[in-house]
């Protein structure tokens, strides 16, 4: 008997699950005419879920892992959805009041209940700094208490913040709960890059880790930074020769000390010093990686000194023609 081999699908759905939410992808190919928000039921490691489509585009080559939808959500699925979520808020309040007699989960901050679109799946989202922390106990009441399957899932910092909501350092709706649908790697070195301050304030967010605006502009500095020259750096300017003090990429320019004098000088205007005589030096020492001919880094070559015996100046030309 031969194996059936995968069949690459014609188009690809990307699902989410929640209002900003992850992506999810999923084989459309048997549902030509679905369409941008429709409604849809797939299957996931968290049982049959209803999504909403978000974007429709051709398959990444050579990929045929991708899960079939299963089929388009009716009239009744969207009702059933409805009523269990219009039941979460009692859910969570009802599993609060559960860990509370039961005692032992004091540093365990639950922060959402989410039904699926049935009511087959309840899952508790919660929160805590203790990685030790057993929930067995209590997924066992809470199973005897509610009819659903109970799901307990730990969720990290940012995610609390997400779920919360509320207003960011900068005054507007944080970015996690408006639309960043994954969180960015992030690091000190993207502050450093942006010339922004270090103090804590001023880099960590409401979730206490560093802002995920970090990155949003990062490239763009690390892009603008490479065409001008470091600090310490020796430029000629149109004032004169001085040293570069500071590096403004937005502005495409930098602050050059000359003298006691400060300038601010765009990149059209100067000169990089030290890399113009490291070029010179180089140009002007030869080749000392192809002695024995056939250089062809550019660099001429280093001519011995002048003698008084013409024949050996033409027997040296012959013997180390580039023809």
């Amino acid at each position: 008997m031969t194996e059936s081999v995968p069949v690459a699908p014609t188009r690809v759905a990307a699902v989410r699950f929640q209002r900003v939410g992850k992506l999810y992808h999923f084989d459309c190919s048997a549902l030509p005419d679905l369409m941008v928000g429709d409604h849809v039921i797939v299957e996931t490691v968290r049982g049959e879920q209803m999504g909403e489509i978000a974007a429709l585009y051709p398959p990444e080559e050579g990929r045929t892992d991708y899960k079939p939808i299963l089929r388009l959500a009716t009239a009744r699925d969207l009702l059933l959805k409805q009523m269990w979520e219009a039941k979460q808020l009692e859910a969570l309040i009802e599993c609060r009041e559960i860990a509370a007699q039961l005692g032992g989960y004091e540093q365990c901050k639950f922060l959402a209940a989410q039904y699926s679109y049935n009511g087959e799946i309840l899952t508790i989202l919660y929160a805590t700094e203790d990685n030790k922390l057993n929930v067995n106990r209590l997924k066992n009441a809470l199973s005897a208490h509610f009819p659903s399957r109970v799901d307990l899932r730990q969720v990290g910092p940012r995610d609390v913040a997400k779920l919360i909501g509320g207003m960011g350092a900068c005054g507007i709706p944080r970015c996690c709960s408006t639309f960043l649908t994954e969180f960015s790697p992030i690091s000190i070195k993207m502050a450093k890059v942006q010339g922004i301050s270090l103090n804590p304030s001023e880099i960590t967010g409401m979730c206490g880790r560093l802002r995920c605006c970090l990155v949003y502009e990062y490239e763009q500095y690390v892009e603008a930074r490479q065409a001008l020259p470091k600090r310490n750096k020796r430029v000629r300017t149109p004032h004169g020769e001085g040293k570069v003090l500071d590096v403004h990429p937005l502005q495409d320019a930098v602050t050059v000390l000359i003298g006691e004098a400060r300038y601010i000088v765009k990149r059209e205007d100067l000169v990089p010093l030290d890399e113009l005589e490291a070029l010179q030096k180089k140009a002007q020492g030869g080749c000392t990686r192809h002695e024995s001919g056939g250089c062809t880094c550019g660099a001429k070559r280093a001519q011995p000194a002048p003698t008084d015996d013409s024949e050996e100046d033409d027997d040296f030309e012959d013997s180390d023609s580039w023809e």
